[in-house]
């Protein structure tokens, strides 16, 4: 069964670019994830959509 719901880590690693980037893409809105808890959560299918959408091309 494929994970939904990725931590940082995960998310960086789905991406291929490092955590920072991915911490500061979160933090200037440009990508979409949720804080849990002060953990910083993404949906897989969102960073799929924001990929396909070419939205990563802006930053």
């Amino acid at each position: 069964m494929e994970k939904e719901i990725l931590t940082i880590e995960e998310a960086a690693d789905y991406l291929q670019i490092g955590k920072r980037s991915i911490y500061k893409l979160v933090k200037d809105g440009k990508i979409p994830g949720k804080k849990v808890l002060n953990k910083w959560r993404f949906e897989k299918e969102s960073l799929r959509e924001w990929v396909s959408k070419g939205e990563a091309e802006e930053i």
